[in-house]
């Protein structure tokens, strides 16, 4: 028995167009500030344990954003902060503060020496305010001037650093008005053998008596922290050599050091040359540039006025 295969026509296609599916509304969004390494780690450890994840979350946001310190940097200079809880961290701020310490200094002295943030401060910081309150007898109201202005006193050893260049300076005659104060207790974070001795050494190979340099660093304490070779040897140099000026000058008026060569001394001994004017070192660098000009254009006046 033959099958008969009936065929049925095929429909053509239709005309119309196909219908497309319903495009997704567009979100309006604000991009995300990027994750850095650091955080992304931390979302590593997220997966594994929520609660550590978080916590250690928790430690970045309070070290960005309270603090301002790079967690990424201090994490790498300070291992341990790793291991180390946000209480802990909150408690040597706290003890920072307590001294007046504010939290933006902390965050600066904190991205200077990161090992600070995960220190015990019973043990290695009030030492260190035990002794600036006590022997070195500075004001509680400056001892935040102090540690802002010289955030290495908090990592100085007492007995080894501090103590022993503090006896040292008031040997040298830092006593009474001259005492150590806020503005110069950097002096306490230098090496009496490598920094402070060698300074006194070449001033008197000047041809300066022990008292005399004894009395220019009482009067600028800043020669104690400037370098021999960038410092006092360029500018020695040009005093005699270009200025053609006595170094006894330099006993009256020994913050000549303190100015920059370039910026400020040569510029203006340059300008007392071209008008045929000399004046001393004071008169010279201690007013502004404005003033300095003035004083040009009076002494210019005076000249013609004598002329006259």
């Amino acid at each position: 028995m033959a099958l008969r295969l009936q065929l049925y026509p095929i429909p053509p296609p239709s005309a119309k167009s196909p219908i497309k599916p319903n495009p997704k509304p567009r979100i309006a969004f604000t991009p995300l500030r990027p994750l850095s390494p650091t955080v992304l780690s931390s979302s590593t450890s997220a997966a594994v344990g929520g609660d550590a994840g978080l916590s250690f979350r928790e430690k970045l946001l309070y070290l960005e954003h309270d603090l301002g310190v790079d967690s990424s940097k201090a994490l790498s200079l300070n291992p341990a902060l790793r291991a180390s809880p946000l209480s802990s961290l909150c408690s040597i701020a706290d003890f920072l503060a307590s001294f007046g310490v504010r939290p933006a200094d902390s965050g600066r002295i904190f991205s200077m020496y990161p090992h600070l943030l995960t220190c015990d401060p019973s043990v290695d910081l009030r030492p260190v305010f035990d002794f600036l309150l006590g022997p070195a007898a500075i004001p509680s109201a400056d001892i935040r001037k102090a540690v802002v202005r010289c955030p290495r006193l908090l990592v100085s050893s007492v007995p080894s650093q501090l103590q022993p260049a503090l006896y040292f300076l008031r040997r040298l005659g830092f006593v009474g008005r001259h005492r150590i104060t806020s503005q110069t207790t950097v002096l306490l974070v230098s090496s009496v053998e490598r920094t402070l001795i060698p300074k006194l050494d070449y001033l008197q190979s000047l041809g300066f008596s022990y008292r005399e340099t004894k009395k220019m660093v009482l009067r600028s304490p800043g020669l104690l922290t400037f370098s021999i070779e960038n410092n006092f040897r360029p500018k020695v140099e040009f005093l005699v050599r270009e200025m053609g000026r006595e170094l006894s000058e330099l006993k009256e008026f020994p913050q000549y050091f303190s100015f920059s060569l370039e910026g400020k001394i040569k510029p203006r001994h340059q300008m007392l040359v071209e008008n045929g004017f000399s004046m001393p070192l004071s008169e010279m660098l201690k007013v502004s540039d404005g003033e300095f000009r003035q004083r040009l254009v009076e002494m210019r006046l005076m000249t013609v006025g004598e002329k006259l």
